[in-house]
């Protein structure tokens, strides 16, 4: 058995921490089972988010006209797109490889690994059969993968998940998706813009369901302008496919799914809401959510605990349930997003290597989901307040009321909530740049004194598009929630307020 100091399972934001290891002097050992760099490299953000820049210069040039350009896409390359990406990812892969390979601070077991006993891993494959590792500290960053719903037919039709989907060299004539999250969104736009017919079916009454629900309802709508879809429907069957012929997915409407569920007219397609349908393409993608590879490690044979969806049990400190056992990323759950991975990774190593340790920060972490239009978020939704039963004052500004929205024919909003005090506890936002312009609410969040003011007192750019959170900031909020129908329509609550309880 080969003992080392620190130990980390995955090669993605883990690996920050095992640098960290490395340069304290410690024996490292990383295990991976599959290509270096982790999901986001691999298989998740990066490769994503190249190709769906492709889809945006499509889409401007597709929307020239609206601007009196006279300009056409003639062609595209599409499996050179494709390629193009594919190689880069790969070679930023291989690159981590060679560097670990070369390292004399790190061994690197390209295996899969499972847990044994006490902060002890078996390897199998790789030409590790059987071998043992064991550590005095052991950092568990394996992520998930796609789940798989239990629908009828599933196994026998070929499926894609979002990897190889991210590969095909052809865009379908007709894709099918079965999800209605952000991977189901971003996909939908891709194929969509290279010229796929594209249907969602989805479970929940609006795409995105974990968005505020004005931005998950204005996203849903202009969708449904572009696409077939399905939501409040449950896939239950799917037949044909690999190799005898179309693919057919039978749904049905989802009873936990509500009475608002945003179905396009009959007309266009789709049902009614009331009775099953039939939806017919020539592949299938399965973007149902993600799954933690807990099982695969066999976790509880280290003494981890892991909750009912079989994420790790972590403390605020990110310490499992085992002794001298840590665990970051996806497997955690909290936000399965790299930059949350990244932050965990940051925490880890400062609780592990610190003197003192320091509970993660959850309290602005911000999500972005790369459609048309982009969608961002950070801090809590209206539902979640509700929910919580906080007084909240809300308000919504439009891109087109600024200069430089409505120079770019842009439409989307920005949607702010705060308390009473006048301090951030959410914000909200659909259109060009959300992913960007998020960005400022953050630090106000998280640098500033977490108010309004933070915002309303900066002085912005003019023209730029940022303004349009400034004035979203700046303008007269109304009471949300309860408060909806009673008092004080129209107040601005622009105290200052220390503090952070943002309800993370």
């Amino acid at each position: 058995m080969e003992e080392y100091d620190f130990l980390v399972i995955g090669s993605g934001s883990g690996l920050d921490v095992a640098n960290v290891a490395a340069n304290q002097g410690q024996s490292v050992a990383v295990v991976e089972k599959g290509r270096l760099g982790g999901t986001c490299l691999n298989r998740g953000c990066i490769p994503s988010k190249k190709l769906l820049y492709h889809a945006e210069v499509v889409e401007t040039i597709e929307r020239a006209d609206e601007f009196h350009v006279d300009a056409t896409v003639n062609g595209v390359r599409f499996a050179d797109i494709v390629r193009e990406v594919t190689e880069d990812v790969h070679g930023s892969s291989d690159s981590i490889r060679r560097g670990l390979r070369s390292s004399d601070r790190h061994d690197l077991y390209q295996a899969e690994g499972r847990f044994v006993d006490e902060r002890t891993l078996e390897l199998s494959g790789g030409g590790h059969d059987g071998e043992r590792l064991r550590a005095d500290t052991v950092l568990v960053a394996a992520g998930t993968r796609p789940a798989i719903p239990p629908i009828e037919g599933i196994e026998d039709v070929g499926f894609l998940t979002s990897k190889e989907a991210l590969q095909l060299e052809t865009p379908p004539d007709r894709l099918v998706i079965v999800g209605g999250g952000y991977i189901a969104a971003e996909l939908a736009q891709f194929f969509g813009t290279f010229g796929s017919d594209v249907s969602i079916v989805g479970r929940r009454p609006r795409l995105l369901p974990d968005a505020d629900e004005e931005v998950a309802t204005a996203l849903t709508e202009r969708y449904a302008d572009r696409f077939d879809l399905y939501t409040g429907y449950e896939a239950t069957a799917v037949s044909g496919g690999d190799g005898a012929g179309s693919i057919t997915v039978e749904a049905r409407p989802y009873p936990d799914a509500g009475a608002d569920a945003a179905n396009a007219d009959a007309a266009d397609g789709t049902g009614d809401g009331d009775e099953p349908v039939t939806v017919t393409g020539d592949e299938l993608l399965v973007a149902a959510g993600r799954v933690p590879n807990t099982d695969t490690l066999n976790v509880a044979a280290a003494g981890i605990e892991t909750d009912a969806d079989g994420f790790v049990e972590t403390d605020e400190y990110l310490r499992t349930t085992a002794d001298g056992v840590w665990a970051l990323g996806d497997i955690v759950g909290e936000y399965l997003l790299k930059h949350n991975a990244n932050h965990e990774a940051e925490t880890v190593a400062r609780n592990v290597f610190g003197d003192d340790p320091e509970p993660v920060d959850y309290s602005a972490m911000p999500f972005a989901v790369f459609a048309s239009p982009e969608v961002a978020g950070v801090g809590l939704t209206e539902r979640e307040l509700r929910a919580a039963n906080r007084e909240y004052a809300k308000r919504t500004y439009r891109y087109e009321e600024t200069a430089r929205g409505s120079a770019m024919k842009a439409e989307g909003f920005v949607k702010p909530l705060i308390d009473l005090d006048g301090e951030i506890l959410g914000c909200h936002i659909i259109g060009p740049e959300a992913s960007n312009l998020i960005e400022e609410v953050v630090v106000a969040m998280t640098a500033g004194s977490g108010t309004v003011q933070d915002i309303r007192r900066s002085v912005h750019v003019h023209p730029a598009l940022s303004e349009v959170v400034q004035r979203a900031f700046s303008g007269q909020f109304t009471l949300g929630g309860e408060h909806d129908h009673g008092r004080g329509h129209g107040h601005e609550h622009d105290h200052d307020h220390a503090g952070h309880d943002h309800g993370h």
